[in-house]
């Protein structure tokens, strides 16, 4: 197994962190679920970190004009390292697990930043609507 590198290393340890996710945690999904799911995961993510894209997920987020809190991250300033999608005990659910990299508005930097987003099956994609729906954890 592959060692993680080192915090700070920045996008050159991008890859070996991808490795070590792909290693510790074998694929269980068919790849156009995971598909589905690894961009669903990015989107979903890159839109509560930066803001970005939040008008994608209303039932998520919240409707336009409710409070929502604001982003913490710039986009410019916000980066996905590593990303897998797997099922999460059952075949209609499914986990995301992110690891990410952020400066925030006050200047702080961090990376391997973990992040694990629970998806659930709807009916299969039609007309481009997604299989796959976001379910919120408290």
């Amino acid at each position: 197994m592959l060692a993680p590198p080192p915090h700070g290393e920045g996008m050159a340890g991008d890859r070996a962190i991808q490795q070590t996710l792909d290693t510790a945690w074998p694929a269980d999904l068919d790849s156009v679920d995971e598909r589905q799911l690894l961009t669903a995961g990015r989107a979903l993510l890159r839109a509560d970190a930066t803001g970005v894209g939040r008008d994608r997920w209303p039932a998520y987020f919240g409707a336009a004009g409710q409070e929502v809190a604001p982003p913490a991250f710039a986009p410019a300033r916000f980066r996905i390292q590593a990303v897998l999608a797997r099922r999460d005990g059952a075949p209609d659910r499914a986990v995301v697990h992110l690891v990410w990299a952020g400066t925030d508005r006050g200047g702080t930097h961090a990376d391997g930043r973990i992040t694990d987003l629970h998806f659930t099956r709807t009916t299969p994609a039609k007309e481009g609507k997604p299989a796959w729906i976001p379910q919120r954890h408290t």
